[in-house]
């Protein structure tokens, strides 16, 4: 009887490991893949630096979009209702994040509806720049007409753009009320040093916004 305890003890000692090796997953996390989140492997700074450089530059794109827009719809398009425009504009764009924030949490999460509202707004600033082209090719044409008849100018140009201006509009909707929330996410708020790696992120996410 002591042998055969001595020997299931040390069948024990020897199947216990020296050192106790910590649990390297999430619990409750996963990563893009569906899978568990392994810590070493995702989330953390390296993740989040990345989050608030996207942010940066979508707040660079968003106010500078912005700040020449009745510049141009005035200059260019020759739109006397420019401002009704904008104003327009910008209010589907404050009330779309509603929208976004309810597809995100009952139908596609937030990593995908932040890869959709992304894949919106690179198409609209494309479409932007290339009705901007089209405008700057036939300068002449459009100078002409907005002498002639302010305010009509041929339709493909003015429906480029403004069809480009909305789906920018819904690239925000999409964008702004999951990136945040994203970003904190890549912190495990139940482990002490990543705890306070998440409130200093939401330090450094102010100031990347302010810097965009």
């Amino acid at each position: 009887m002591a042998i055969v305890a001595g020997a299931s003890t040390s069948s024990e000692l020897f199947n216990t490991p020296l050192l106790s090796t910590p649990d390297k997953t999430v619990a409750g996390a996963v990563d893009y893949r569906r899978r568990t989140a392994v810590r070493s492997e995702s989330g953390r700074w390296r993740s989040a630096c990345f989050i608030i450089v996207v942010e940066m530059a979508e707040r660079f794109s968003y106010y500078g979009l912005s700040s020449n827009l009745i510049t141009f719809l005035t200059e260019k398009l020759g739109q006397s209702t420019a401002a009704a425009n904008v104003n327009a504009w910008s209010g589907v764009a404050c009330l779309l994040p509603i929208l976004g924030g309810l597809i995100a949490d009952y139908l596609l999460g937030k990593y995908y509806a932040i890869l959709a509202s992304s894949f919106l707004y690179v198409l609209g600033m494309c479409l932007l720049t290339l009705s901007a082209m089209l405008l700057s090719l036939g300068c002449d044409n459009i100078e002409r007409s907005i002498v002639s008849a302010p305010g009509h100018l041929p339709s493909l140009q003015v429906l480029t753009f403004f069809v480009a201006l909305y789906l920018v509009a819904a690239g925000e909707g999409g964008f702004k009320p999951c990136i945040q929330a994203f970003g904190a996410d890549q912190f495990d708020g139940e482990d002490p040093e990543e705890s306070k790696a998440k409130s200093s992120f939401f330090n450094w996410w102010y100031f990347g916004l302010s810097w965009g």
